[in-house]
Formats: C-alpha cells, structure tokens, sequence
C-alpha cells in the first residue's frame, strides 16, 4: 500500500486516497487510487449523483486498504460545472484542486488518443505529482467564494446585453440591405419603416416588415434591461458600503477610468485575487511574453493570452485611452519615447506593453494607495 509522505525524512506517514473526476453532461467518470504504480479503479456514477459519489469514496478506502479516516486528495478541469462541486468536497474535507485545463500536459504527436478513461488516468498520475511536490505540473485555478462570484453576474450580463444589442442591430440592417434599402436604427425606426420604398416604388414585403418589428421589438427589451442593470451598478457605486465597490469608486478617481473598466477590473480580478508581485498581475491577464528558444533559433511569439480575457481587451482598450486622457503621466511618455514614431504594427505592439504596465499600476494604487506617476485624478 502507498502512503504519503509530508515534511522532512523522519515526518509520518499519512495514507491518501487520491480521486480524478471527469466531468460530462450526464456521467461522470472516477478514478480512485493511492499511488503510482498501482492500478486505478474506475467507476462511473450519474452526473451530479452526490450519495452514490460518497458510497464510492467507501468503497474505493475499502478496496485500498484504508481506513475510513484516510485524507482525501481530488482534482477536476476547470470548466462548465463550475466551481460548486469543490465546494461541497470540501465541506467533505477532501482537499480538492480544480485545475486549468490547457496547463495539462499532453502527447505532441499529430494524433494521440483521447478518452474520458485515459483523461482520469491522466489527472491521477499529475495530482500524485503535485502531491509529491511537483508544483508546476500544472496550473491550478484560484476559486473564488460564493460572494466574489456573485458579485461578477452584473458585468457579465451586461456584456452578454451589448452583443445581444449589436446583434439586433447587424440583423435588421442585414434584412434591409438584401432589399437595397438603408436607414438608421434609432428610436423612430418604426415610423421610418412606414415610408420606405424598394428600388420600383413597392413597400416592403409583410413576412419581411413583420420580421424587421419582432427584431425590433426584441432591440428594444434587450436596451431596456441594459439601462436597468446600468442604473442598478450606478445605484451600487454611489451607495454601497461593499469593500469591493469602494475599490471602484477609488479606482474612477483616475482621469480616463469610467463605471464600465473600473467595475470590471475589480470585480473580476483585483477585488478577491491576492497578487503577490507584478509578475503574476500580467500573468493572469495573458499579457505575458512567449519566448521560443532551442539552439540557434530564437524567437518571440506575441503575448500567451492565457489569461482573463474580457480583462485584457478592457485593459488595451483603456490603455489607448490612457494615452489621450493622462497624456502628462509617466507611462503614456514612457509609450511615446519608445513607440510613439513608429509604425502602425510597432504601437499596436507596444499598446499591450502599456496594458500590462497600466494593470500593475492599477494594482499597487489599489493595494498600497501609489498613484500612478504624472497621473492626474478627477477635479
């Protein structure tokens, strides 16, 4: 029987039961065992189906030897299933790891096999690794509480609501360019609708006009909820007492942030994360750079955009922003000596540089009240 090791070479020896899951719309698939080497036991149980997922945790001690008390150690890809299922392992005291899928090792080869038998054979060997101590075999995701993740719904939805918008909007031009015809999509459409006319003088067809109403019929609802949700985030920033908000307010403070990257900078990323250093700040935006180096060969291979990316595409957004709103600041000279007379590929290049360093001067104003050099805040 494997047992685990902690601590120094004298420590005690603990015995582990170590858990994968691979998770599917109607099954989920487990593998049990307690260290390489060994043989892994395999089940497969109904999504979701909590009563049998305990029974099989008996049965799996049972079957290893161990005792009823024996730690728990489980792992699971980040994905639809979200993050309740670790919360209710751990209320179990299973230690439990959701883990970044695309930071799992694989084959290179042009074709491997791939099945949900294989994937749980997979996660076990990588999580005895990490258990052993072998850290960076992969990336394991930070979950946030029950609070903070509710917290991100209003941005999100919001976000949803704009393409939901723009997508009324390209569909109802898209159906009248196919007749020839183009008016603006404003608050009179309806009425302009009336008095248009194809190319021989005829009115638009009725199944066509009556498309164009429900389309618009359904812009209008979607722009409804967006000034609803709009008027409730306002509401939030001029009352709420939430630390998180406040960190919004603190953050709008700074000429050329407004509600939309404030809100969404905190809330999905500097309101519950604890960033220990800059490096791991443009880390997790995927701002990073990607060397490739072997031999003689070198050569750069753009950002790794393996982080949040509504956060990165709010931070370049703001980063052009920043150049015409804190032109005095530090940075925005910074970006103008380095880039400023180059050509148009070499400042989209060096846009992203000023993101990342905008993102880290974000953090240490809001972790340790430094404004940003030369930056100008709000009269």
């Amino acid at each position: 029987m494997s047992e685990r090791a902690c601590g120094t070479e004298h420590s005690t020896f603990h015995p582990t039961l170590y858990l994968a899951f691979e998770l599917g719309n109607k099954k989920w698939k487990l593998g049990f065992t307690i260290g390489l080497g060994q043989s892994p036991r395999r089940r497969t149980i109904a999504a979701g189906d909590l009563v049998t997922l305990q029974r099989e945790i008996r049965l799996a001690k049972k079957r290893f030897g161990l005792p009823q008390t024996a730690q728990v150690m489980s792992c699971y890809e980040a994905g639809r299933d979200g993050f309740w299922l670790h919360r209710y392992l751990v209320s179990e005291d299973i230690e439990n790891l959701v883990v970044d899928s695309a930071s799992i090792e694989v084959n290179r080869r042009a074709k491997r096999a791939k099945t949900d038998r294989l994937d749980v054979g997979k996660l076990l060997t990588m999580l005895i690794r990490y258990d052993y101590g072998e850290k960076k075999v992969w990336s394991v995701v930070h979950v946030p509480s029950v609070e903070a993740e509710d917290k991100r719904h209003l941005h999100r939805q919001l976000g949803t609501l704009k393409t939901d918008r723009t997508r009324h909007i390209n569909r109802i031009k898209g159906l009248l360019v196919g007749q020839g015809v183009r008016i603006p999509v404003r608050a009179d459409f309806l009425e302009r609708l009336e008095t248009v006319r194809l190319w021989d003088g005829s009115p638009l067809p009725p199944g066509l006009r009556s498309r164009l109403e429900r389309e618009y019929a359904g812009l209008q609802f979607v722009n409804q909820q967006i000034k609803e949700l709009e008027a409730e985030r306002r509401e939030m920033i001029r009352t709420s007492d939430d630390p998180s908000v406040e960190q919004v307010r603190v953050l709008m403070r700074l000429r050329g942030i407004g509600e939309n990257s404030a809100w969404l900078f905190v809330m999905e990323f500097f309101g519950w994360r604890e960033f220990r250093n800059r490096r791991q700040v443009g880390g997790l935006t995927g701002l990073t750079p990607t060397p490739y180096q072997s031999g003689d060969e070198s050569q750069e291979q753009g950002i790794s955009k393996a982080g949040n990316r509504p956060i990165r595409a709010m931070a370049i957004e703001i980063a052009w922003g920043w150049l015409r709103h804190q032109p005095h600041s530090e940075l925005s000279l910074w970006y103008q000596r380095r880039f400023g007379h180059g050509s148009k590929r070499l400042r989209k290049i060096g846009i992203v540089a000023l993101a990342r360093k905008l993102l880290v001067a974000f953090w240490r104003y809001l972790e340790y009240g430094e404004i940003p050099a030369g930056a100008q805040l709000k009269a």
